[in-house]
């Protein structure tokens, strides 16, 4: 029988687990204000062959970012418009597509001293895990749908109407993943497929 879960302990794990989007964060005037570790290794990644000097060595996708949402503020009045703000532009290559996501953050009433943040996102990398998940437990496609469903937090009768099944069904998927993962609980499970 397996032991309680220590539902603190699953969650560092989890958080330990994950890499973390990159962070970009440039003023007005697109300098450089601080960027995190992640955001230089994915900036790295992306290669010498994006990158422009005007900005700080940064990736053109950088700059056309910043550039689009000066457009866009101009046009707009009040910083209610900053948070209903994002541009995104898929950068690197189609093995590793890098998502930006670029979002105006106001500052005091003078413009000078509004930020834009850029949050960058490896794509792919839920699929991947899935994939693996799925293979190291041997979990059926149906299975795996239910495994996706109870990581958003879903019950058993949502899941049935997500899927279109019957909650008597959901049980029994949930019951065989169990098995499949020895695991005695709904987190469990959870903690399991997000370490695969």
């Amino acid at each position: 029988m397996e032991a309680p879960l220590d539902p603190t302990h699953d969650l560092r794990g989890i958080a330990d687990l994950r890499e973390g989007p990159g962070l970009l964060i440039l003023s007005t005037d697109n300098r450089l204000l601080h960027m995190n570790r992640r955001g230089w290794e994915l900036v790295r990644e992306i290669g010498e062959a994006q990158v422009i000097k005007a900005a700080g060595l940064l990736p053109n996708a950088v700059s056309e970012i910043c550039a689009e949402i000066h457009t866009l503020l101009k046009a707009q009045v009040g910083s209610k418009d900053w948070e209903q703000l994002e541009v995104r532009r898929l950068v690197g290559d189609s093995k590793r597509p890098v998502l930006f996501r670029g979002f105006g953050l106001p500052g005091s009433e003078a413009a000078q001293h509004s930020r834009i943040l850029i949050v960058m996102e490896v794509m792919g990398r839920r699929e991947r895990v899935a994939q693996q998940v799925q293979k190291r437990f041997h979990l059926t496609n149906r299975e795996q749908t239910v495994v996706q469903t109870l990581a958003k937090g879903l019950t058993n009768k949502e899941i049935a109407t997500a899927l279109g099944i019957t909650e008597p069904t959901v049980k029994a998927h949930i019951k065989h993943i169990m098995e499949k993962t020895k695991c005695t609980t709904r987190t469990g499970i959870i903690a399991q497929v997000l370490q695969g």
